[in-house]
């Protein structure tokens, strides 16, 4: 049986992807685009890249029985009961505009459970991550343990989606039935937010189409702090698609409440 990985070799990880990262960020870099169904406009860089081939190199030596999916190379190994599931920029549009709400996100699963999960922000020196200990927050210092703050009223809650343009149909009557019932509503945090959620800042995340690479890092972080997140169905969110995090679980409730019932 292959060894497991801990939180020693996430860090190691993340100053891979931080050593390819940080160097291209506010400078001028070529920008490509892929096609991505609702979107006009899905950017990829040399960072991603070549963050991704550092990742995966480091993975293979180490894991070589351990699949990976990544989001700019696809999936290798398939069919191991332990899988890596990268972004190694999640947020490039925010990259390519200067703007550090970007991130890396390195998650691990265990049979398509998330177990463990990195969030590195190098620019201001950022890490969220979680591990069997708990989950956990290091910018200066000793790492500090997350915690999700204890809202369980919509009223009181602040709520935190990238854009409304990407939603449709029953989702966007949901989200603007959400959006009508808690205190307040900011837009644009990339995974920067999930992690705001997770260190008591934000109380809920919504999201309308996210992939597997975008989220599976920051579910553990956000379990583990205390926090609720699935799909918008009630199912697990590891394979992505609509999905809602919450401090709490009755503020989940309530939250799915306001998305999923009838106008």
């Amino acid at each position: 049986m292959s060894k497991l990985p801990n939180s020693s070799f996430l860090h190691y990880l993340a100053d891979l992807a931080d050593a390819e990262t940080l160097p291209r960020y506010l400078v001028d870099l070529a920008v490509e685009t892929k096609v991505k169904a609702g979107y006009r406009f899905d950017p990829v860089t040399e960072a991603d890249r070549e963050a991704e081939i550092a990742l995966r190199a480091a993975i293979e030596k180490e894991f070589p029985d351990h699949a990976v999916l990544g989001e700019e190379f696809g999936e290798t190994g398939g069919g191991s009961d332990w899988r890596w599931v990268l972004d190694p920029v999640d947020g490039t549009r925010p990259f390519i505009c200067g703007i550090p709400v970007w991130g890396t996100l390195i998650g691990f699963t265990n049979r398509g459970q998330a177990e463990m999960g990195m969030l590195s922000q190098p620019y201001i020196g950022e890490r969220f991550w979680a591990d069997t200990t708990g989950a956990w927050r290091q910018r200066a210092g000793e790492p500090q343990r997350l915690r999700t703050r204890s809202i369980d009223t919509l009223s009181d809650a602040i709520l935190h989606t990238n854009s409304p343009e990407h939603f449709h149909g029953d989702l966007k009557a949901g989200f603007e039935r959400l959006n009508s019932a808690v205190k307040m509503t900011r837009y644009g945090g990339e995974c920067y937010a999930f992690a705001m959620l997770a260190a008591g800042r934000i109380d809920l995340a919504l999201e309308p189409s996210l992939q597997s690479y975008d989220i599976v890092a920051l579910i553990p972080i956000i379990e583990k702090a205390g926090g609720v997140i699935t799909r918008v169905d009630g199912g697990r969110a590891e394979e992505g698609g609509p999905v809602l995090a919450a401090a709490t679980p009755s503020l989940h409730r309530s939250a799915l409440d306001e998305l999923v019932r009838n106008a």
